[in-house]
């Protein structure tokens, strides 16, 4: 492919993939016991999480990716990514959103560059020198890309970006649809507006009403957030001590203990005293130089039945069975799936979720999708953990 990346930098190059969710919106396909990143929604034999390492190995050499996740998770990522090493997955041992889960990461990051240079602690480390340099990238692990290889490009303007710039850097998507699901960025100049462009971010919002995204979609300002991110380590560790200190202060202390034997009884220990925050709202919403590339290579966050909705095969009738058989009657806009070898017959239903999954059934409305998480919590609350 054209604009390869040479051995040197892309060895100076890491990804950071996110797998922490239990992604309750897809309940009760997706369960605390195995969570919407190692299913197969598409029949492909790779569940997200693999088909999200395999399309960074162009860019990342494999040693290079880490996986930050629970730790009830850990051996199910071993078991669907052999080729990863036992030191490559790093734990969480509370959930404490997005911003602690990648100031962990990033301190990894640092450690293993301290270690290249031959210095015992991650505070000898002069990160302006250009033997320290490194470019990271975030991702969550349960993204849909349909044109892989547009995808690989726009990360490439985006990784020689950040080579030279100490830009936070995300990536942007053209809204379909005012979707009250994702945050979005609002762009300083929208005549720049063109593939790949690096343009420079007015606003971030987190996810609006139903009114708020209706006026972002229709005024052309505003991009989805993919909550895919890039930077060089220098401008990561700045942008923490700069707005989230007392995040920074924690891994801090464990400045000598970064990749070392050492690092996990420090992260059992110090993890849980971090604020649970997100990335957006602590780090990027507050830096002042933050970028954006306004990309196109078919995304979806896949965090909804709905999103599965917009891409599944339909009948004519509007009709999405994902799994399992159906056989519709008078029904229009559905989305059924069901454990392989059973059956569903629909009958005058319209614009609905049918999920069966082990000893859950859900039916409801499309429209109502973004309550499933209030769903989960109130069957948690009435029948403890056993549909979790």
């Amino acid at each position: 492919m054209a604009n390869s990346i040479d051995k040197l930098s892309r060895d100076r190059n890491f990804c950071v993939i996110m797998a922490g969710g239990v992604g309750s919106r897809f309940w009760p396909e997706s369960r605390n016991s195995r969570p919407k990143q190692f299913l197969d929604f598409f029949g492909t034999g790779q569940s997200l999480i693999q088909m999200t390492v395999n399309r960074f190995r162009e860019l990342v050499p494999v040693e290079n990716i880490l996986i930050v996740t629970n730790v009830l998770y850990r051996d199910t990522i071993l078991e669907q990514l052999p080729e990863l090493k036992p030191e490559q997955i790093l734990c969480e041992p509370a959930r404490r959103n997005t911003a602690p889960c990648v100031a962990y990461a990033v301190s990894h990051i640092s450690g293993i560059m301290g270690r290249r240079l031959g210095v015992k602690s991650i505070a000898e480390v002069d990160w302006s020198d250009p033997a320290s340099h490194a470019n990271i990238i975030v991702a969550p692990s349960d993204h849909l890309i349909l044109r892989e290889d547009k995808f690989i490009e726009t990360l490439k303007v985006g990784l020689a970006h950040v080579a030279e710039h100490d830009s936070l850097l995300t990536l942007g998507m053209r809204p379909t649809r005012p979707e009250t699901g994702y945050g979005y960025i609002q762009l300083d100049n929208i005549e720049q507006k063109r593939e790949n462009a690096v343009l420079p971010v007015k606003t971030f919002t987190e996810k609006p009403n139903a009114e708020l995204a209706k006026v972002f979609y229709e005024s052309g300002e505003f991009l989805w957030n993919s909550g895919i991110f890039l930077w060089n380590i220098r401008a990561i560790r700045k942008a923490f001590r700069a707005h989230q200190p007392s995040i920074a202060d924690v891994f801090k202390r464990g400045d000598e203990l970064m990749n070392t034997p050492e690092e996990e009884t420090f992260i059992q220990e110090m993890f849980p005293t971090c604020p649970n925050i997100s990335l957006d709202y602590g780090i990027m919403e507050k830096a002042s130089d933050v970028r954006v590339i306004y990309a196109d290579f078919g995304w979806s966050d896949l965090g909804t039945w709905g999103s599965l909705y917009d891409l599944g095969t339909k009948d004519e009738h509007r009709n999405v069975s994902l799994h399992g058989n159906t056989m519709f009657y008078e029904s229009n806009g559905n989305v059924v799936t069901l454990p392989d070898g059973n059956l569903a017959v629909i009958e005058g239903l319209q614009d609905m979720i049918v999920a069966q999954n082990d000893n859950v059934l859900l039916i409801c409305r499309k429209q109502n999708e973004q309550s499933i998480r209030q769903i989960v919590a109130d069957v948690d609350n009435k029948f403890g953990n056993q549909y979790a």
